[in-house]
Formats: structure tokens, C-alpha cells, sequence
């Protein structure tokens, strides 16, 4: 006998029973304080009321509209993204996978039209995630997530996060684009240096390629901006949303400049479900929220005071935690004890953290903590590092 659940995550022992805000509880009562936000899907909480309503509203309207007739709410939102970024047009599907599986088509696409169509492969990165589809996994290249699944989907030509000079070595006459994380997430937490993402914009310039960020976990204020990019003062010519965009309802975009969204055409790519009016309400609501004076400022000053908070933790407990990194609400505890155990270890004393590659501990509160609930949070981090560090003692 197996689960009737297919075995695809190593799941930790939590039922959850339902949301308020930055905390879950489960079905056996407890309460937790939740620091992983659902990986960053969560950017406002648990029913925060503004997306109940948004969702209440339309799902007493119409659930489902195919995209062979035109949905107010899709064109709404594609303008309200539009309006607050470098795009000129966006395309919406269901999640971060498909928004990436978008762009890597739109970039392959552009270079047909731009008759070169013998430009089609991508340059990517070490410790890239891009979601779990067979073309995203090839892109992010890791060993863990293509086992069991070769061959590999051919294009992709992986080098040194980090290294500009590699990227440029890597560029060859059926290369079509560059594909970064601005910040990797599943990696460990690895922040692109603004001389990085500049030097990748300059390098495509040079050459004709097309700059796609994926800013799937990255984007949608996390870092106290809407768009982690923006810090580096570089624009992309693609770009890839979700996580945060339907704060818990699936949604994901891609988005392109004009010169790069005009490569496709009816028939060129398409979802069933994705742009369907549940998802763009609760879409057009986050943005509402996320756009209102004052917002983002909030999350750049949560963090500021988290970050504060946490930098004491390698030299006050160096037996658990070796480094802390990361930007805006995106943080990760590189860490000495194994992660999982951390991870094990703050579930215990009632905070939900999320583990991730290179030993990393991610902390990807929503965006609506405030210093209650950081205190809350590095009360119990304190506690569990004590704790682990007197058994390593």
C-alpha cells in the first residue's frame, strides 16, 4: 500500500486547518508564527481580507471565461503591471513554472522572428531553480532535480552565479538569451550583485541576446520594491511573476517589452486556465494592496529591523549558524547544524521556516509582519539555536 498522496515531498507532520494573517493553525491546534509564507507565495498573509472579498465578489460573478473571448480583470491587471514596470505586455498563466516555460518560448521565438532562428539556447546559472516542468529543470540544472529525468531538454548552457566573465565566454553563435535569478531562492539565497545584473544587460546588448529575469520568488515587493531588479537600476526584456502575485491563489506572468512580446501571435502560446477572472480579481486585489502609498516603505522597514535582528546570530551562536543573507524579507541562516534540523527545531517551538539548498534556512515572512512578530520570530530563532547549540556543546 502507498499514500494515496503521490510521495513527492518530504513533508514535515503539520495539518493545517486554516490562516490569520502571519500565522497557521493546525488541525491538532496548534499555532504557529509563519515564516515560510507558503515559499513566498503568501505576500499578505492568510485571508487577509482585501483578497477574500476580491475573491467572494467574483466568484459570485463568473468563475471561468475561456481566453477566445476578452476578461476585464486580465486586461486590468496586464495594464496595472505594465504601469508599474519596463513591460509592455504580459501573458498569465497558473505558476512560476509556466511563466518561465513562457519566456524560454518568447526568447526562442523572438530570435525566429528576428530571423535567427539557430539562436536558441539560454545561459543560466548554478544554484538556478526555475520550477520543475522538464525544460525548467534543464535550465536550472541541478543534479538533484534532473535524476531519473535525462535526458535533458537541450538549450541550456550553465556557468558561475556571479561570474560575468563566464557568462561572456558562454556566449556563442546559437546563443539567444540570458536567464538569472536576481535572487536565487531553492539555491540558498544568493543575491546577484547590482555590477552582475548590469554587466548581464550590458553583455546582451552587445550581442543581441534577450535579458529574462525570474523573479518568481524574488518580485512582488519581497524585497521593498516591487521588483527586486529595480534595486540594480538594469532592466530585463523578460521577466517571470508568481508566488506573491496571487498572494496564495495560483497566478503567474510573464512579462516582455514590446520589440520582444510582438514575436508572438495567435497561436503561439496559450493556458486553459491561466488569465481566468478568480485569478485576476485576487490579482488586481494584491496589486491594490501592494501599490498603496506607504506599502512598500512598511516591508523595507520590516526587514531593515529583521535583518538587524538576526546579524548577531553567527557570532552569538556560531555552533548553529555560520551566515546570514539575503535582501528585503528574502533572508536565509546559512547554517552549521544540519537544516532540517533547524527547520525541525523552530516548528517545534511554534515558527515555520523553509529549508533550501547550501545549508540555508529560508525566512520568507509575508509582507504584513510587523515588530510583534519579529520579535516573535528572532525570540524563538535565539531559542532554537540555544538549544541546538548546548547539544553540540
Amino acid at each position: 500500500m502507498i499514500p494515496p498522496v503521490m510521495a513527492t515531498y518530504d513533508r514535515f507532520d503539520l495539518a493545517v486547518d486554516r490562516g490569520e494573517g502571519a500565522y497557521i493553525v493546525a488541525t491538532d491546534g496548534r499555532r504557529f508564527l509563519d515564516f515560510g509564507a507558503g515559499v513566498a507565495v503568501n505576500a499578505l498573509g492568510h485571508c487577509h481580507p482585501h483578497l477574500v472579498e476580491a475573491l467572494r465578489a467574483q466568484g459570485e460573478r463568473v468563475w471561468h471565461c475561456s481566453n477566445l473571448y476578452r476578461i476585464p480583470g486580465q486586461e486590468r491587471l496586464a495594464a496595472r503591471l505594465v504601469e508599474a514596470s519596463f513591460a509592455d505586455a504580459a501573458f498569465f498563466c497558473n505558476s512560476g513554472a509556466e511563466a518561465i516555460e513562457c519566456g524560454i518560448k518568447l526568447v526562442r521565438k523572438y530570435q525566429h522572428v528576428a530571423a535567427a532562428p539557430q539562436r536558441y539556447r539560454i545561459i543560466t546559472f548554478t544554484g538556478a531553480f526555475h520550477g520543475r516542468t522538464l525544460a525548467t529543470i534543464a535550465a536550472g540544472g541541478s543534479a538533484k532535480y534532473l535524476a531519473g529525468f535525462e535526458p535533458a531538454v537541450d538549450g541550456f548552457d550553465q556557468v558561475a552565479f556571479g561570474d560575468l566573465d563566464a557568462a561572456r565566454a558562454a556566449v556563442g553563435p546559437k546563443t539567444a538569451g540570458i536567464l538569472v535569478e536576481p535572487i536565487e531562492g531553492e539555491g540558498g539565497i544568493h543575491v546577484a550583485s547590482p555590477a552582475f545584473l548590469r554587466g548581464l544587460r550590458a553583455l546582451a546588448d552587445e550581442h543581441g541576446l534577450l535579458l529574462f529575469f525570474d523573479e518568481v520568488q524574488c518580485g512582488m515587493g519581497r524585497t521593498g520594491r516591487l521588483f527586486a531588479h529595480e534595486w540594480a537600476g538594469v532592466v530585463p526584456d523578460v521577466m517571470a511573476l508568481a508566488k506573491g502575485l496571487g498572494g496564495g491563489f495560483p497566478l503567474g506572468a510573464c512579462l516582455a517589452n514590446a520589440r520582444t512580446a510582438a514575436a508572438f501571435s495567435p497561436g503561439s502560446h496559450g493556458s486553459t486556465f491561466g488569465g481566468n477572472p478568480l485569478a485576476m480579481a485576487v490579482g488586481n486585489a494584491v496589486l491594490d494592496v501592494m501599490l498603496a502609498d506607504g506599502f512598500l516603505a512598511g516591508v523595507a522597514a520590516a526587514a531593515s529591523e529583521l535583518q538587524r535582528r538576526l546579524a548577531i546570530l553567527p557570532s552569538r551562536h556560531p555552533a548553529v549558524i555560520a551566515e546570514v543573507r539575503g535582501a528585503g524579507l528574502m533572508l536565509g541562516l546559512r547554517c552549521v547544524v544540519e537544516n532540517r534540523t533547524l527547520v525541525r527545531t523552530l516548528l517545534g517551538l511554534g515558527l515555520l521556516a523553509i529549508p533550501a539548498a547550501d545549508n540555508v534556512v529560508r525566512l520568507l515572512p509575508p509582507l504584513i509582519i510587523g515588530d510583534g512578530e519579529i520579535n516573535e520570530a528572532c525570540t524563538i530563532i535565539e531559542h532554537a539555536c540555544a538549544e541546538l547549540g548546548s547539544r553540540a556543546a
